[in-house]
């Protein structure tokens, strides 16, 4: 989507969050838009928040893993915080995915499994210790962001708008009907 609105001319600068504890972001997803000449910017997760309040931010897009019935959906731990900023400072804030993310037998976002990642991944940084031996750890790999935070949903079937339970069921009707 990104590289779309870069190819048609479109102003587009990209503010990318590192990604903790693996650096996904800082490590792949700045690559792949410096090698298409796209403007990106690197950030810390916690930046976001100050970035938004000075108003460098003006439309939020995320990835989603699974997205239920009702238009919650599971996403990379830290999506959720950065919905609630985004809802804050009145930001659009917008998921996209293809349609097959999309669990119908779901129906809301207390439904979907949380990955829960090893305690080495936040106590370790490149193999160096960074935390006190025995400290006690959580780590999901993911959270859920609830419908009413979200803007809109882009799919590759078109986008979806709240309600988004109906919006759903609409797009899955038209798919069994073809």
């Amino acid at each position: 989507m990104v590289r779309a609105a870069h190819e048609q001319g479109k102003k587009v600068h990209v503010y990318i969050g590192e990604t903790r504890p693996l650096l996904q972001g800082a490590r792949l997803t700045t690559w792949e838009l410096m090698k298409d000449k796209i403007p990106v910017t690197l950030i810390t997760d916690s930046m976001i928040g100050h970035l938004m309040g000075l108003g460098k931010i003006d439309k939020v897009f995320v990835g989603a893993d699974r997205i239920t019935a009702n238009g919650d959906f599971a996403n990379k731990i830290g999506t959720y915080t950065i919905a609630v900023l985004a809802n804050v400072h009145n930001i659009p804030f917008y998921t996209v995915a293809p349609i097959s993310t999309i669990d119908i037998s779901l129906s809301d976002g207390s439904k979907i499994p949380i990955e829960e990642r090893p305690s080495k991944e936040i106590v370790e940084f490149g193999g160096v210790k960074v935390a006190p031996e025995g400290v006690k750890v959580e780590s999901p790999a993911f959270d859920v962001t609830p419908n009413r935070l979200v803007t809109a949903i882009v799919t590759d079937r078109g986008v979806l708008k709240p309600p988004f339970k109906d919006a759903i069921a609409k797009i899955f009707s038209r798919a069994r009907a073809r």
